[in-house]
């Protein structure tokens, strides 16, 4: 007898003919339950030690009123059905399964063989296609009724424009989990996120809108398990509506999404957005080999895809993949944004491995697949933040630059072109070989209208970046030049071989002066390149402080000092996060550097200036061959300030190895310039003389001019 006791088919109160919301409702004296498992024979709800089955099904969706299920009840369902793993069934009444719409979560998984649907030994591997009939009850989490009840107050979105938004990427653990100002209690909680102490950095910072790496509940794959690690990303979904319960400062499931809540309420009325990274392409069951928690048991075909031999299709590299060829599969993604966004607030998602997610029955992608349609059209989400990570695993999975409207997208091109220029190919010239020139450059540096001017989209849909949660830190680029993963216990083979970093010439941790300050001026000139580019900038949580993870560019096992910021800062960290703020504030003065479209669609200036002027080193327009010339280390972008109301703007980037004379182009384009940064001075120090003609330029530095 499995556990959950006596089954019950009393229903007190006659069934709908059509099934209920998915999930479950409450309603007096008890709730009604619906659970899509269209192959399935029968589903029962587990209550304490109570089953009841659900005696009514239609299109798919087995539904009943579960009488005294009342807020604040654990539940789990036992699905009853055929095993044949060859077709890809694989249900088992002897494993409690979560209810994929359950909004809280009790309990962890712990990861013992009676939670795999199939027969393993101690060791977790075992035969995919014989059935285990032990309980898993005792080892794994159950859902908990919880009703949407909260006190908003006057809460609303901040609604930051695209062109005003600065992303700051943030792990909920690891931007308090060492922050003097925030109580101890609170350090690593929703709770400590929106604590005075945090928002004060932010807000003072300069960044509008937080992108949180995942908080949907998730849990540890059990390979990190058995050697003792954890799962510190969150890349590893369990439920797409319950928060992860360990981020909260409490362990009441109702108190745990009420934080939630409570932590976008007091970010909004600081005026900071809130993004979520969102993991709808695999879930945490693995492949075929992995455990029976949810889907898998429900309804595997439906919600997994799966080849004609019904093992999984694996786009993503984590052992699943979520069918989105299936409505139930996309409806339940939408519904999951819908709550989030309805429910809890936030004001936008990141969808990771998004090409996963619009990839068709012959597997290829399809900017007009039919959940991408249902984003773009729905009327509360495509209203707000919308950002594809472009790419997934499989083949052809690069997309940058072709998601559709108004979504936007990571731009791995800039990230990759900034670094080259600034660190591989300046390496690069100091053995004497020749680098990338600055033709790339400069189109990342206008906004990639190769990759962002089809469809009427504009520059705002490239969110550049020069790190992110995944890979090198920026102050890591400058001192590594080979991935040190060793403690990730993988054997230094998980994580990218592709760093475009430079090491200044000693790898990794150095006392020599000359080597530091070439560090500091590098990290400078990416985050100065980041900050006064066209687009959307986004901010790896920690790299305004000059944060190391030691070389380790894969830290998503690493819940320890390796990935958590530290807040003791030395002098030059003082001074990169005064620089940082300063960048920001320029940006938000200069409405030139926030471009709603791209350059050169409006006819040339009275004056025969146009909206954007490139110029070599000598003062001279680029041309042809300057463009090819694959030594070309300096590279001069006049941004022409009346189109936007506002001043011009001259950017030089000199990424030549020694210091160099720098003609700053004269009329009919600026009759003087003021200098407003340069990437040279360890602090900000603008200078108000008016500077003209040939200019000394330091090497590898980038300068910021106001032109008179």
């Amino acid at each position: 007898m499995h556990r959950c006791g006596r089954l019950s088919r009393v229903t007190p109160r006659p069934l709908p003919e059509e099934p209920p919301a998915l999930g479950v409702t409450l309603r007096d004296g008890g709730a009604d339950v619906a659970v899509y498992a269209e192959h399935a024979d029968a589903v029962e709800v587990c209550v304490g030690e109570r089953r009841v089955e659900l005696g009514a099904h239609l299109h798919g969706v087995h539904y009943g009123f579960v009488p005294d299920l009342h807020d604040g009840d654990r539940y789990g369902l036992r699905v009853h059905g055929p095993w044949d793993p060859a077709r890809g069934l694989r249900h088992n009444p002897a494993k409690l399964l979560l209810d994929p719409y359950a909004r809280a979560l009790a309990g962890e998984v712990d990861w013992r063989p009676e939670v795999f649907g199939h027969r393993v030994d101690e060791r977790l591997t075992g035969d995919p296609e014989v059935r285990d009939d032990r309980d898993s009850a005792p080892f794994v989490p159950r859902g908990v009724v919880v009703g949407d009840g909260f006190d908003w107050g006057d809460d609303r979105r901040p609604r930051v424009p695209w062109s005003q938004t600065v992303v700051y990427e943030a792990h909920v653990r690891g931007l308090t989990r060492r922050l003097p100002g925030v109580p101890e209690h609170l350090r690593g909680t929703y709770a400590g996120l929106a604590h005075p102490a945090t928002v004060e950095h932010l807000t003072s910072l300069g960044v509008t809108t937080v992108e949180l790496l995942p908080i949907h509940a998730f849990t540890h794959e059990p390979a990190l398990v058995r050697r003792g690690a954890r799962n510190y990303w969150g890349y590893n979904t369990l439920s797409f509506f319950a928060p992860h319960p360990s981020y909260a400062s409490t362990s009441d499931p109702r108190g745990v999404l009420d934080e939630v809540k409570g932590m976008v309420r007091l970010l909004h009325q600081a005026g900071l957005e809130v993004v979520l990274d969102v993991v709808y392409n695999h879930t945490c069951e693995q492949g075929r080999d992995g455990a029976l928690l949810s889907w898998r048991g429900l309804d595997n075909p439906a919600y997994y895809r799966l080849d004609d031999h019904g093992r999984d299709v694996d786009v993503t590299g984590c052992g699943n993949t979520m069918n989105f060829c299936h409505p139930r599969t996309v409806q339940l993604a939408l519904d999951s944004l819908r709550y989030w966004a309805e429910q809890v607030h936030v004001d936008g998602f990141r969808f990771d491995l998004a090409t996963a997610l619009a990839r068709g029955a012959d597997d290829a992608y399809d900017c007009d697949h039919p959940f991408l349609v249902a984003l773009r059209t729905d009327p509360v989400l495509s209203r707000l933040k919308l950002v594809a990570e472009p790419w997934d695993v499989g083949p052809h999975g690069w997309r940058t630059g072709q998601f559709p409207p108004p979504m936007a997208e990571w731009n791995d091109r800039f990230r990759d072109t900034a670094r080259s220029f600034w660190l591989a190919d300046a390496a690069r010239e100091l053995r004497g070989e020749p680098g990338h020139g600055v033709r790339e450059l400069a189109t990342r540096l206008s906004g990639s209208q190769d990759l962002f001017g089809r469809g009427d989209r504009g520059p705002l849909a490239s969110v550049n970046y020069v790190a992110a949660h995944d890979g090198f830190t920026v102050a890591d680029t400058t001192a590594y030049e080979r991935k040190h993963n060793e403690g990730n216990g993988e054997g230094n083979l998980d994580g990218h071989d592709d760093n475009r970093s430079w090491n200044h010439g000693v790898e990794g941790e150095t006392h020599d002066p000359v080597v530091l300050a070439g560090r500091r001026r590098s990290i400078r000139n990416l985050l100065g390149t980041l900050l006064l580019s066209t687009g959307v900038p986004m901010l790896a949580a920690g790299d305004e402080l000059g944060r190391t993870q030691h070389g380790n560019n894969n830290a998503y096992n690493r819940d320890d000092e390796v990935s958590w910021l530290d807040w003791d800062l030395q002098p030059w960290q003082h001074d990169l996060l005064a620089t940082t703020t300063y960048l920001l504030r320029v940006r938000r003065e200069h409405p030139v550097l926030r471009q709603r479209q791209f350059f050169g669609l409006r006819p040339p200036h009275a004056d025969g200036t146009v909206d954007l002027g490139w110029f070599g080193a000598d003062g001279r327009p680029m041309d042809d061959g300057r463009w090819h010339d694959p030594h070309a280390r300096v590279l001069q972008a006049f941004l022409h300030g009346s189109p936007v109301g506002g001043d011009s703007l001259l950017l030089v980037l000199c990424g030549a190895p020694h210091d160099t004379d720098v003609a700053l182009p004269g009329p009919p384009w600026a009759g003087g310039y003021e200098l407003v940064w340069d990437s040279a001075d360890e602090r900000p120090t603008p200078r108000a003389d008016v500077m003209t003609g040939v200019q000394r330029v330091r090497a590898l530095s980038l300068r910021l001019y106001r032109a008179r």
